[in-house]
């Protein structure tokens, strides 16, 4: 994690390109107020009970495919162009609209939940979303199967992602890209901080930044409290955690809790130390020229997450989808991907291919980490509905007087 930053000057370019339109994959719930609330309870509702049907796959005739994706996720060149995607189309003749719809796990599922439970086409024949909201969507019956003799290449999965507990053997999604919650701290202005209750020291008193995102603040807490979240914890556990978070906004140890936005308050000085995602510290730092901020696994643990390619109950081009999902397993695709995105690649064997891209950048453990750095991380297990109602609805009733 302490290395010097590549110079290659594209990757630089490209990350700049992204840091300047001020909006990431990781944009989540903005909001403190009742329509985040709203969403996040609308993403709970259960389906009608009826088993969906699967649409009749039409790839053979139909060359061609929708990709819903998250902002800034995929290899970008200075035209706007996605090199490894004009390599996909070229290979294989499926002409592939990439559409950046993605800005939120709630808001997204909010604009095709009800075409989802009519088994009808949403417009997309494969979305990446987050290991929560996939749950949901397997809960509700709103994903096809995967086929995996159209996608060999998902043995390259790495062993860690192979058996979540949102879908064991993965039956309906595979990971796009992933990454760490923990704690980044400004080096230059604050010393060391290892741990969640370093954030709550006097000397950061005002100037801790957290996130708007339930699963990871909540969740890192959590595991300082020596709670396993992968695993069936009570929500008198949950609900420690929940008392702690409350404490310190109330006693104005927290100064903001964000969205995305937390980087802006870590640039600008009003915050010294925060829990963060991943792939943003290392983008501020690309940006500041030199690891002027060191994010750390949390002592108690970090959370792991990763978005995941599904296939709609109601694409029409299944085949096409799988193909294309084929296509980013295979290891020098991946690292391709994962030297523009800084995220979590899934895919083993990349990041032997990442260093014929950039010695440097197969060695940072937040973009290939080892299994010492993936065992200090745990994913956050999935909700019922009911848990995600009243998690939810308590965690939004602190952010609401934040």
């Amino acid at each position: 994690m302490n290395r010097p930053l590549p110079e290659d000057p594209m990757i630089r370019s490209l990350i700049a390109q992204a840091k300047r339109a001020q909006v990431t994959r990781r944009t989540m719930l903005a909001g403190t107020g009742a329509g985040a609330t709203a969403l996040a309870l609308a993403a709970c509702t259960t389906g009608g009970g009826t088993e969906l049907t699967p649409a009749e796959d039409i790839s053979a005739t139909d060359k061609s495919l929708n990709w819903a994706n998250w902002p800034f996720y995929i290899d970008e060149d200075d035209e706007g162009g996605y090199p490894t995607l004009i390599a996909f189309q070229e290979q294989t003749g499926i002409e592939v609209a990439y559409n950046v719809t993605v800005d939120d796990n709630n808001s997204y599922f909010a604009t095709v939940r009800d075409q989802l439970a009519l088994g009808q086409d949403i417009g997309a024949d494969t979305v990446c979303l987050t290991d929560w909201m996939v749950y949901r969507w397997i809960q509700l019956g709103y994903t096809q199967a995967l086929n995996k003799d159209n996608i060999p290449n998902a043995g390259n999965l790495v062993a860690s992602l192979q058996n979540p507990s949102f879908d064991p053997g993965r039956v309906h999604s595979l990971p796009w890209q992933g990454g760490f919650a923990g704690i980044a701290y400004n080096v230059e202005q604050t010393s060391e901080v290892r741990s969640v209750s370093d954030l709550w020291r006097p000397d950061l008193a005002g100037r801790v930044g957290v996130l708007s995102e339930m699963r990871d603040t909540i969740g890192v807490i959590m595991l300082e409290n020596g709670v396993d979240i992968a695993g069936d914890f009570t929500a008198d556990e949950f609900n420690a955690a929940l008392d702690i978070f409350r404490t310190q906004v109330e006693a104005g140890q927290v100064r903001n809790v964000r969205g995305n936005a937390y980087t802006e308050d870590l640039v600008n000085g009003d915050t010294l130390a925060a829990i963060c995602w991943s792939g943003d510290i290392t983008l501020l730092n690309f940006e500041a020229g030199y690891e002027k901020w060191k994010f750390v696994l949390p002592e108690g643990g970090a959370t792991l997450w990763n978005d995941n390619f599904m296939i709609p109950i109601g694409s029409p081009r299944k085949t096409n989808a799988e193909t294309l999902i084929n296509y980013y397993y295979e290891p020098e695709v991946a690292a391709e991907v994962a030297a523009w995105v800084n995220y979590i690649t899934p895919v083993e064997g990349a990041k032997e291919a990442a260093i014929a891209i950039d010695p440097e950048l197969a060695n940072n453990q937040l973009i290939f980490p080892d299994a010492d750095t993936l065992s200090q991380a745990s994913v956050f297990r999935g909700l019922t509905a009911q848990e995600e109602n009243e998690y939810q609805a308590a965690f939004q009733a602190i952010l609401l007087g934040a």
